[in-house]
């Protein structure tokens, strides 16, 4: 121990305390790496005692509210609303796995010539063959429309004449179940929906490339077949969002993590430095990921790629800031241990700050409407604080080891001590003119926060995607030909007397309504087939048709029994922010055909419809975070600065970076996305911890006295460092998602650098400008 007197703060004597004592950092070490390992393997050992009586009245809730809304839908429908159990609705969508089948392009035929009806034929029938499918559905499947209850398909036999053929076009591309829904309108583009048997399934393979390889190997058989395969639908989907989403993450992490470790290691230009460095945030990414486990919040999406990424992120600025402090101690010819004191007691203050305030603004989340934006939250604090204990127990023990008998390796001849005395003389240059900077600075960040309010929420379905993947190019090619993979619809339900003549006439109202929608694709339900059957007459006429249809035809969207009707359509893959228009349109044309006949219910419903009606409420959420944190963390600078004028400067560097951000994501046409507000989340915190960092030096170089220009001067020469490292580390690393070929990747990667650079420009440059402009008086 030294003689050299303790500061008088309380927070300066609470770090010396804590790094002059490292037995209490191994225990705490070793109780929290116990504590995240029990969390991987068996977290029921610490759990157990929680009692379960909250659990078990939640279930019983959930049961009694679930039996109450099946009452509700049960008590308005005779015999409580049952369908038949001896038909099955015919369904023109639903296959879990869908093989596509196109012409190849140096064919100009369709699939109404001989070779490629055989073929087609074929594969149809060797697929039925696979242990793995239960069952196969496509043209050949579709109900006769023949009124007299002769059997009979679509298709021709594989020998038909070029007549027939002719024939069998005309008769497919005028049928509503198979025109829009099984084939495309130039003929070009086939589906055929695939049931799954699970109990056959030994492999991801066995529902992918199995399938797909199976109907190219049956169709290269057939002389003069041209048909080209891709396998696309919910499984193989889901599959791929799951693969890529694991080797994604584990393969960006990894090369981020690379790149910032590289980077950190020519920066330093010392090892051990830079072990050190790396070590600490790394520590508190196993401790976050662990503990998450005691929460039970380890399944929430973003937690694979976002938390770790903002854990080591948060973590690293910190573990650079205290390195870089440790270091110049060193320099100035303490040995190790004392310039670790000296390290923690100066900026363990700053870490705690910068950890609170991100912390705070992250508990922001837990008021949102959504679980997954409320765990989202949840996971981001408990990360933030196991970095902080990580930081503050990693570095000063690794400083005591023997990596920290080489810390001084290297110093001096850091890359960026040159770079920062480039910067000096522009960091002048702006205290010489920081009226006008400040001023420009201010203007162009409000500015910028205006037209960042023009962006509108959106979500892709599948924007994770590979787009070089096989299920992401059959997708996007079903968007083009046949409107989309995926089905909303509207539902259609009637109370009282209504007779069957009104019920058309609300469907034909239902249709004429989404054939006027250009993004609606192939409107499909009992008008259609009604339509599509001979003779003339009234809408009540018509209906006494549909008897003589087979029964899974009548059912198909038409169930009197719980006076139900539904139409469906086709959406694309296009971002809900594309259909924002054409939804509302279509709710409200539902609105008043409902008020043109008062005993007729009519809802959109669908997967699409949800979220278009809850993504915004998800953003929203996001985005209302972020203003929230904002307010929080200029209130805590306020309340820990003493001083309502610092924590006004404080908005501009840290708005600066975000609005700079939004307004190119504006420019370049993009929404605000899910993936766009995380990016933002962790940037905020990255950009508040450098200008806190700033503040902070600032601060006690005023105590040392000088002219006001001088203290800022000192304060960026004792920050500046670290500063340019954290950036120049981070950007790196975060460069790496941009050549992902996931569209989410590359977005997460440009934003992220975007948002870093101009956060590193506000604080190095428009921090101090406003720092002399409107702190002056704080000159001592």
């Amino acid at each position: 121990m030294t003689g050299t007197t303790r500061p008088a703060s309380w927070s300066s004597r609470l770090f010396f305390w804590w790094a002059d004592h490292p037995l209490a950092q191994i225990a705490v070490f070793i109780v929290m790496s116990t504590l995240a390992t029990i969390g991987f393997t068996n977290p029921s050992l610490i759990t157990d005692w929680i009692p379960e009586r909250l659990e078990q009245t939640d279930q019983s809730n959930a049961s009694t509210r679930s039996g109450r809304d099946r009452n509700r839908r049960n008590m308005d429908y005779p015999d409580g609303g049952r369908v038949p159990e001896n038909v099955q609705p015919f369904q023109v969508g639903g296959g879990q796995c869908i093989l596509v089948a196109t012409i190849g392009p140096s064919s100009d035929a369709d699939f109404f010539s001989g070779p490629n009806l055989r073929a087609l034929r074929r594969v149809a029938e060797g697929l039925q063959e696979m242990p793995q499918i239960d069952d196969v559905m496509w043209l050949d499947s579709v109900p006769s429309f023949n009124l007299f209850g002769l059997s009979g398909t679509l298709l021709p036999s594989d020998n038909a004449s070029q007549r027939q053929l002719d024939e069998a076009r005309s008769r497919v591309l005028e049928n509503p179940l198979a025109v829009g829904q099984l084939i495309s309108g130039d003929g070009r583009t086939v589906l055929m929906h695939l049931g799954i048997d699970w109990f056959f399934v030994t492999s991801d393979d066995a529902v992918t490339t199995e399938i797909r390889q199976r109907a190219e190997s049956i169709a290269s058989q057939v002389p003069g077949a041209s048909l080209r395969f891709q396998l696309t639908g919910p499984v193989p989907l889901h599959l791929m969002m799951a693969n890529n989403h694991v080797t994604d993450s584990t393969k960006y992490q990894l090369i981020g993590y690379s790149i910032m470790l590289l980077s950190a290691v020519i920066l330093f230009r010392g090892f051990s430095a830079v072990v050190i460095v790396a070590v600490a945030p790394a520590v508190g990414v196993l401790w976050t990921t662990g503990m998450l486990h005691y929460l039970d919040l380890q399944d929430n999406p973003f937690n694979d790629i976002i938390v770790p990424v903002l854990v080591s992120l948060v973590g690293l600025t910190d573990s650079v800031h205290l390195m870089v402090e440790i270091r110049q101690q060193r320099a100035s010819g303490l040995e190790v241990n004392e310039a670790a004191r000296r390290g923690v007691s100066r900026v363990g203050m700053a870490c705690l700050l910068t950890s609170t305030t991100t912390a705070i603004g992250f508990l922001s989340l837990l008021g949102a409407h959504h679980e997954i934006v409320r765990d989202f939250g949840m996971c981001c604090v408990v990360g933030v604080a196991m970095t902080f204990i990580s930081v503050l127990t990693v570095i000063p023990l690794g400083c005591r080891s023997p990596l920290g008998r080489r810390l001084h390796v290297g110093l001096g001849k850091s890359l960026v001590d040159g770079q920062l005395r480039r910067i000096g003389p522009l960091v002048d240059w702006v205290l010489r003119r920081d009226r006008a900077v400040a001023r420009v600075a201010i203007a162009v960040t409000l500015a910028l926060a205006l037209i960042s309010l023009q962006l509108q929420p959106d979500e892709k379905r599948y924007s994770g995607l590979s787009e070089s993947g096989e299920a992401a190019q059959a997708l996007r090619h079903l968007d083009r030909a046949l409107g989309g993979l995926e089905f909303s619809t509207v539902d259609v339900r009637w109370y009282g007397d209504s007779d069957d003549g009104e019920l058309l006439d609300v469907l034909g109202e239902v249709d004429t309504l989404l054939a006027g929608e250009p993004l609606i694709g192939n409107p499909l339900g009992l008008g259609q087939l009604l339509a599509a059957l001979p003779g003339e007459g009234d809408a009540k006429e018509r209906m006494t048709l549909l008897e003589l249809l087979p029964p899974s035809l009548k059912r198909a969207f038409y169930v009197p029994e719980r006076r139900f009707a539904s139409v469906q359509f086709r959406v694309q893959d296009l971002g809900i922010a594309a259909y924002n228009d054409t939804f509302q349109r279509i709710e409200k044309g539902l609105e008043s055909i409902a008020d043109r006949h008062p005993d007729f219910e009519l809802i959109l419903e669908g997967h699409a419809v949800w979220r278009w009606s809850n993504i915004y409420q998800i953003v929203t959420d996001l985005a209302t975070s972020l203003g929230t944190a904002s307010v929080v963390i200029w209130l805590v600078l306020t309340i820990v600065y003493r001083s309502v004028r610092i924590g006004l400067i404080s908005i501009i560097p840290n708005l600066f970076p975000l609005a700079a951000t939004a307004a190119m994501l504006v420019f370049s046409g993009q929404h605000l996305e899910m993936v766009t507000v995380c990016v933002f989340t962790i940037c905020v915190g990255i950009a508040v911890d450098d200008t806190i960092h700033f503040l902070t030096r600032y601060q006690e170089e005023m105590k040392q006295g000088g002219e006001h220009e001088d203290v800022i001067r000192r304060a960026f020469t004792g920050v500046g460092s670290a500063l340019l490292m954290t950036t120049i580390v981070l950007v790196a690393g975060l460069a790496s998602a941009i050549a992902g070929d996931s569209r989410d990747a590359r977005i997460f990667g440009i934003m992220g650098c975007l948002t870093l650079a101009t956060a590193l420009f506000a604080d190095v440059l428009l921090l101090p400008a406003m720092l002399s402009r409107y702190a002056k008086s704080r000159r001592r």
